[in-house]
């Protein structure tokens, strides 16, 4: 039933997006959908979870945090006024959190920190600039409470994967065991890690592995906020 159901969203998806590249070569008078649309669409079909299926069919590289965020989505009234939401809790991480990159991303937000910026090489300790830029993350979270959180470790491909699996487990593990310490209710992540599977650049380069090795963090709307939207008594 599984297998089916993530079929299912899979070919929708791939209709969805494929429609909307055959519009936008064949109109100018029709602007294409925007990534909540799309998100609204996917979302009722397949939630957070099909979102995090479809991460590489929606967001090419951007991978499973990102296809997570569109697959949580709303869509609609209640999803603009959670975007509205989501676009003041990003203007306050960019402002506080140096060492991350912060993207809005439909109707939450995507954090990436270099790995190399949390952890040493082969470690998932975190370091002193790690824990304050974390620190800042989980004021956000504190004071916006109503939002789940996903955290996921990716590595490059140096090494095994016996080494890089467990290791990308462990640091992301380590991310959401320090928010947490900072009073964000544990109950609201969700933590995986990838090795070595998502990459973003090319494992190669030495840039391109610089790159791979990171840690993702995808925050979005939990029901009770979805339900608060749909309502409109956000």
């Amino acid at each position: 039933m599984k297998n089916s159901r993530s079929l299912l969203i899979l070919l929708l998806a791939m209709l969805l997006l494929g429609g909307n590249f055959a519009e936008a070569q064949t109109t100018t008078t029709k602007k294409p959908w925007s990534k909540t649309a799309k998100g609204g669409i996917i979302g009722g079909l397949g939630g957070a979870a099909g979102g995090a299926i479809l991460g590489r069919v929606i967001g090419g590289k951007s991978g499973t945090a990102k296809g997570a965020i569109i697959g949580a989505a709303v869509g609609g009234a209640g999803g603009a006024l959670i975007g509205r939401r989501m676009d003041k809790q990003a203007a306050e991480l960019q402002r506080e959190m140096a060492g991350a990159t912060v993207e809005r991303v439909g109707e939450g937000i995507k954090i990436t920190f270099d790995s190399g910026l949390l952890f040493a090489k082969n470690s998932s300790a975190l370091t002193a600039s790690a824990q304050n830029n974390i620190q800042e993350l989980a004021k956000t979270l504190v004071k916006y409470g109503d939002t789940n959180v996903i955290v996921e470790g990716h590595t490059d491909t140096s090494g095994s994967d016996a080494v890089n699996n467990p290791l990308s487990q462990r640091r992301a593990q380590a991310v959401a065991n320090y928010t947490q310490q900072q009073g964000v209710d544990a109950s609201r992540f969700t933590v995986t890690g990838y090795g070595s599977t998502q990459p973003v650049a090319d494992n190669s380069t030495e840039t391109g592995r610089v790159a791979n090795r990171r840690v993702e963090v995808a925050i979005f709307a939990n029901e009770k906020l979805k339900k608060a939207a749909e309502k409109g008594t956000i």
